[in-house]
């Protein structure tokens, strides 16, 4: 069986990462950080992070937003590329190539979302994480 690879990149192509393996559904996260550091709220489709190959490493500053996760930007463009915790790893979906094959299928920290959007598309809301990720 061929293994799936998907590729991405920063807006201005000093850091690309390869993605060994199938993706999950995109998770949109309304967060106040994931707001903040977006400008809008953010969304990310989690990964094997041992199966991420990223080219340009040196390109790659971590800022620590919690004691739980560290976020991955690009240094050169400040793009927002990478979420990586002690249990998960995710990608920014946004930076990824299409076609990704994935679609949006959940909306996370809805209670912490900005009032100046409506979230409309009739997908499943949690004020946290799903039950099934805690």
């Amino acid at each position: 069986m061929e293994r799936m690879k998907h590729s991405g990149a920063c807006l201005c192509g000093a850091v690309t990462y390869e993605v060994d393996g199938p993706l999950s559904a995109i998770t949109a996260c309304h967060c106040s950080q994931c707001r903040r550091q977006s400008g809008h709220y953010a969304a990310a489709i989690e990964v094997a992070w041992d199966g991420v190959a990223v080219e340009g490493r040196d390109n790659v500053t971590w800022y620590s937003a919690s004691p739980d996760a560290r976020r991955g930007l690009c240094k050169v463009c400040g793009s927002l590329l990478f979420w990586v915790s002690e249990v998960h790893g995710a990608i920014f979906s946004g930076s990824l190539d299409s076609p990704t094959g994935t679609r949006l299928s959940s909306h996370i920290f809805v209670a912490d979302k900005g009032d100046y959007y409506d979230i409309a598309d009739g997908l499943p809301q949690f004020d946290a994480y799903p039950p099934e990720e805690k």
